[in-house]
């Protein structure tokens, strides 16, 4: 189950490793830049940060539409959960 006992929000904790992943990626594109490294290397490892960012970004997108929204869907403020779709998706408009 998605939810912690606590609150009514999913739990986000599988996103952790990942995170930490992308912490240990991130010192390693900093020591690359601190050696000097060539450009294009250090190009390589932020895409691939990014792309791992946006990993995480698309599986918490995911827990909130098949958790949050679903639930909002059944409940009587779908269409506060509609317009903050909306508004997530104009705020971010690479999503």
């Amino acid at each position: 189950m998605v939810t912690d006992m606590s609150d009514k929000h999913p739990c986000h904790k599988a996103e952790i490793p990942k995170l930490n992943r992308i912490t240990g990626q991130v010192e390693g594109i900093k020591r690359m830049i601190e050696d000097r490294r060539y450009c294009t290397d250090i190009l390589a490892q932020l895409r691939a940060a990014r792309a791992a960012i946006r990993t995480v970004e698309a599986h918490v997108l995911e827990t909130h539409l098949h958790h949050c929204v679903t639930e909002a869907m059944t409940a009587e403020n779908a269409q506060k959960k509609i317009d903050e779709i909306k508004d997530l998706f104009k705020r971010y408009d690479e999503v």
